[in-house]
């Protein structure tokens, strides 16, 4: 069902009402990886003008969700795995960085408490088949000591990384919710930050980020493979 912007919104703010919407749909995979973002459709299916939907797509060309092609327009970002690779290497390495930056916290206590609350809160939202909150709980946890340690720069650029992966994220996160079987994404992470063990626990975050990389790359290709048969062969 087409959402259209409510008439209640300020003029002003309904490209980033257009945004998150248009988001949603690239993220949850029901606009494909690579396909045209044509602003005439999306002016059809929001019920809005030109303006503000060529505004909301140049947003998300900011966050690396969508790719504007010369003389073709915007399209829905297409990864090479060579690209994922590199997305995936930055996140591990940046990520176990931000874990050993926590070692400078005077009171390791609050960051505890609250990786501990978003480690329940992912296994809330598997029991409830709630991908969009899984992923949430899972992000929140490896950027939780960025923000405890107040480096934004590099709260900033992986808020930014785990913005680019989202629907790939989205399409691992789906064929686990299938299986049944919840992997440990962040196991062992804070019993180490516990006992003090700064550099085990940023190995653990890095290995638990390489470790979903083959399936990262495995559910890309098949999407990949599912949309090429989907086309429509032009007759001999």
């Amino acid at each position: 069902m087409d959402l259209k912007a409510p008439a209640t919104i300020p003029p002003a703010t309904i490209p980033y009402f257009l945004q998150e919407q248009i988001r949603d749909l690239i993220v949850d995979g029901t606009i494909r990886p690579g396909q045209p973002l044509r602003e005439q459709e999306l002016e059809q299916r929001f019920g809005t003008s030109r303006s503000p939907i060529r505004e909301a797509l140049r947003l998300l060309e900011l966050s690396g969700l969508v790719t504007h092609v010369q003389r073709k327009g915007f399209r829905v970002t297409l990864y090479s795995e060579v690209q994922i690779r590199h997305l995936y290497e930055l996140r591990a390495e940046l990520e176990a960085y931000c874990l050993r930056q926590v070692a400078s916290l005077p009171d390791l206590g609050p960051l505890l408490d609250q990786l501990r609350r978003l480690d329940a809160a992912r296994d809330d939202a598997f029991a409830r088949r709630d991908i969009r909150a899984y992923l949430a709980a899972l992000r929140d946890f490896y950027l939780v000591g960025a923000r405890h340690t107040g480096n934004a720069p590099l709260r900033d650029v992986l808020a930014k990384l785990y913005e680019q992966v989202e629907p790939l994220r989205y399409m691992l996160a789906r064929r686990i919710f299938e299986s049944g079987v919840k992997p440990d994404l962040t196991e062992g992470v804070a019993d180490a930050l516990e006992r003090g063990d700064f550099d085990h626990a940023a190995q653990l975050a890095r290995g638990h980020v390489l470790t979903a990389l083959p399936g990262i790359l495995e559910a890309y290709r098949d999407t990949l493979a599912q949309d090429a048969q989907a086309q429509p062969r032009l007759p001999r």
